[in-house]
C-alpha cells in the first residue's frame, strides 16, 4: 500500500473514532492498534503494553499531576478574587479600565496554574459579574476573558509544553523559559488592544474612572503579594537551576497548600474536592500520552513520517515557507480539536520534517503552543468559547465573535515569533549559556 493511501486511511479511521463521540485518548490508541495490527507483522499486545508504559511511567511526568493538582488547590481558594481586586486599583484609571485587570488576572494566574481551563474558570467567576456591574462592555469582557484564558496552554508551569517536552525529548525547563517571552508579548498584545480602545472610542473613553487612592493601591499590593511569591518560588527556582521542574511543582503544590491555609479555605472538603479534579484532568491527559504513544509507534512500523517529511523536502519549501503552511494546518485542524490534542495527534508526523529543516525544537514547541492557544477560540470546537458561554450565559455565536479579535492578536503574535525567533530563544540561550 503507498503512503498516500496509507494517509487516507489514517485519516479516515481518525475521524470515524471521533465523529462517533469517544474519547480523543480512545480514538489515538484506537487508531494506533489498527495500523499496527492491518499494516504492520508486529505483535499488537507487546507492542501496547511495552509502548505505553514507557511513555507513561518517565521520572519527568511526575512534575504533571503536581501542576494540575497545585492548579486545583487555587482554583478552590480566594487568590484569583485577591488577583483581580489588587490590580483594580492599579488599572481603574488607565484606558481600558479593569478590562486590563480581566487581561492581567488571567496572566497572573497562568503563571501558577498550568492549564488554560482552570485559569479562565477561576479569572472569569471574578471578573465577569464585576465587569457587567461597572456596565462594561459583554464583547469585550468575553472576548478578553476567552483569550487572555489561553495564555495558561504557555505561560510556564504549562501542562502543554510539559507534554510536548517528553514527547520531542526536549528539556522542559528549557521551554518554560521559552514560554515566558511569547506568553508576555501575547499579553502585551491584548492589553495594547484594550488600551486602544479606551483611548479611541467613545465608549471606552466614556468608562474611564478616578483613579484610586494611595491607601487602596497599597492595599491592592498586599493582596498581590501571595500569587507573586508562588510564581517566583515557582518558576524562579526553575530559571536559577536551584530545583528542576519536578521539585518546583512540590514547591507550589506547597505553596498552593499554604496559601490555602492562610486563607482558611483549606478544609477536608476542598482537599478532596482538589485531589479529585487533579485525578480526572491527569487521568485524561494520560490517556491522551498513551494513545499518541501507540499511534507513533504505529506510524513508526509504517514509516509514514519519513515519507511525509522526504515528500515535504523534495518541494524544497524553506523553513519560513513551511511554517505558514503549518499553520494554516494547525489552524484548520484546530476547528475540530483542542489544542493538547492538537499537538498530540501531529507531533510524530512533523517532527522529523522540522527538524530536517533546521528548525529549532524549542523555539517550535512554543510556536505550535501558540497556534495550539488560537485553536481553543476557535469555532466549532473552541473550548474556551463554551467555558466563557457556560460562565457569561451568552450564545456560543455571540461568543466566537467577541473573541475573534484575540484570535487576530495571536495571528500577529504568530508572525512576530517567526520573524523574530529570538522571543523565544533568547531568555533560555542567555539563562543556560548558550
Amino acid at each position: 500500500m503507498t503512503d498516500i493511501m496509507l494517509a487516507g486511511v489514517l485519516l479516515l479511521v481518525m475521524f470515524a473514532f471521533l465523529g462517533s463521540g469517544v474519547l480523543i485518548g480512545a480514538g489515538l490508541l484506537g487508531v494506533g492498534l489498527i495500523m499496527i495490527e492491518l499494516f504492520t507483522m508486529r505483535p499488537v499486545g507487546a507492542s501496547m503494553a511495552t509502548t505505553i508504559w514507557s511513555n507513561t511511567s518517565g521520572w519527568s511526568l511526575a512534575a504533571l499531576p503536581l501542576f494540575v493538582w497545585m492548579g486545583e488547590v487555587l482554583l478552590r481558594t480566594r487568590l484569583a478574587s485577591n488577583v483581580f481586586l489588587g490590580l483594580a486599583p492599579m488599572v481603574r484609571r488607565v484606558p481600558g479600565g479593569l478590562l486590563h485587570a480581566n487581561i492581567g488576572g488571567c496572566t497572573a494566574f497562568s503563571a501558577v496554574s498550568g492549564s488554560s481551563a482552570a485559569t479562565l474558570l477561576t479569572v472569569g467567576r471574578i471578573t465577569l459579574p464585576e465587569l457587567r456591574k461597572r456596565n462594561y462592555p459583554d464583547s469585550l469582557s468575553c472576548g478578553t476573558l476567552a483569550g487572555a484564558g489561553t495564555l495558561g496552554l504557555m505561560i510556564p508551569p504549562s501542562i502543554t509544553l510539559i507534554i510536548y517536552g517528553l514527547v520531542v525529548e526536549e528539556s522542559i525547563a528549557r521551554l518554560f523559559m521559552a514560554g515566558v517571552l511569547p506568553g508576555l508579548m501575547l499579553a502585551g498584545l491584548f492589553f495594547l488592544y484594550i488600551f486602544l480602545w479606551g483611548l479611541l472610542s467613545k465608549e471606552g473613553r466614556a468608562m474611564r474612572e478616578p483613579a484610586a487612592p494611595w491607601g487602596e493601591w497599597l492595599r491592592g499590593l498586599g493582596q498581590l503579594l501571595p500569587i507573586a511569591g508562588l510564581i517566583v518560588a515557582v518558576i524562579g527556582s526553575i530559571y536559577t537551576g536551584i530545583a528542576s521542574p519536578n521539585e518546583a511543582a512540590v514547591v507550589g503544590l506547597l505553596g498552593a497548600f499554604a496559601l490555602s491555609a492562610l486563607q482558611r479555605t483549606l478544609t477536608l472538603e476542598t482537599f478532596v474536592e482538589s485531589l479529585s479534579g487533579a485525578v480526572r484532568t491527569t487521568s485524561m491527559i494520560f490517556l491522551l500520552l498513551a494513545g499518541a504513544a501507540v499511534l507513533t509507534l504505529a506510524m513508526g512500523f509504517s514509516g509514514l513520517p519519513r515519507s511525509l517529511a522526504d515528500w515535504v523536502g523534495g518541494m524544497d519549501l524553506s523553513p519560513t515557507m513551511l511554517l505558514l503552511v503549518l499553520m494554516v494546518f494547525f489552524i484548520v485542524l484546530g476547528c475540530f480539536l483542542d489544542g493538547m490534542a492538537m499537538i498530540l495527534l501531529t507531533i510524530a508526523v512533523l517532527e522529523p520534517m522540522v527538524r530536517a529543516a533546521g528548525i529549532d525544537m524549542i523555539w517550535f514547541g512554543i510556536f505550535v503552543v501558540l497556534v495550539g492557544e488560537m485553536a481553543l477560540i476557535t469555532p466549532p470546537v473552541g473550548f474556551n468559547l463554551f467555558l466563557v458561554q457556560s460562565l457569561s450565559g451568552r450564545s456560543i455565536g455571540f461568543v466566537a465573535r467577541a473573541a475573534a479579535p484575540m484570535f487576530g492578536l495571536m495571528l500577529i503574535g504568530a508572525f512576530l515569533l517567526i520573524a523574530f525567533p529570538q522571543i523565544a530563544l533568547w531568555l533560555p540561550n542567555l539563562l543556560t549559556g548558550r
